[in-house]
């Protein structure tokens, strides 16, 4: 694929954007946006992003029914996140950043290797999709990266940058210019985002060291 018939890809899909989908892509940047923020925002604006696609992808001229479960998906666990994100302890205090300990790596490990393999399975078996793998690989890993941010913690950067990694390629394979497009942008947040959560994490850290301390 040569320069300009990237660009002439990129012309198609603004052309053929509607209302709808210019909506969910606006709303699911900024839930990325709020997210490396750390912001609580990022899940009533992602609530709106992936209720939009879990509609859209399931219409007939799309017909991407695995994409609008892995919204649904997105939504159940934004709704999660924003409980989790908001409940409070006995001192009042918000659930804090932090790192996976062994146990929820594992659980994350679970996740992502039996989602690829269930997703492959239907994939393979029950739809007409020509890349199986991938498409399972990207859905599968994004579920346990959703996963980890909806507990607050830093590695979920990482599993999610893994699933955008595979999906530019795919997306600009299947022509999906824009979204693969938002989907690099979504890639470089993400970068800014796992640094911002070791930032704030140390900021935690030592605020509890000089609460112990006095």
């Amino acid at each position: 694929m040569n320069f300009e018939e990237l660009y002439q890809g990129l012309q198609q899909g603004i052309h053929h954007m509607t209302w709808l989908e210019a909506i969910a892509v606006l709303f699911g940047l900024l839930s990325v946006i709020f997210s490396k923020q750390n912001s609580v925002w990022l899940y009533p604006t992602g609530i709106i992003s992936t209720g939009i696609y879990t509609y859209m992808l399931s219409q007939e001229n799309f017909k991407l029914y695995a994409e609008s479960g892995l919204n649904a998906y997105y939504f159940i666990m934004s709704v999660y996140g924003w409980y989790y994100w908001t409940r409070k302890d006995k001192q009042q205090h918000e659930t804090p950043v932090s790192h996976t300990n062994r146990q929820e790596l594992l659980i994350a490990g679970l996740i992502a290797l039996i989602g690829w393999t269930i997703i492959y399975t239907v994939l393979r078996h029950f739809s007409d999709s020509n890349v199986p793998v991938l498409d399972a690989f990207v859905s599968a890993t994004a579920c346990s990266g959703m996963w980890l941010l909806a507990k607050r913690k830093i590695e979920n950067w990482i599993l999610l940058n893994i699933s955008n990694f595979v999906a530019v390629p795919l997306l600009f394979y299947k022509h999906l210019y824009l979204t693969g497009c938002l989907t690099i942008v979504l890639f470089i947040i993400a970068i800014f985002g796992y640094f911002n959560w070791k930032k704030v994490f140390r900021a935690q850290e030592q605020r509890r060291i000089n609460g112990a301390a006095a």
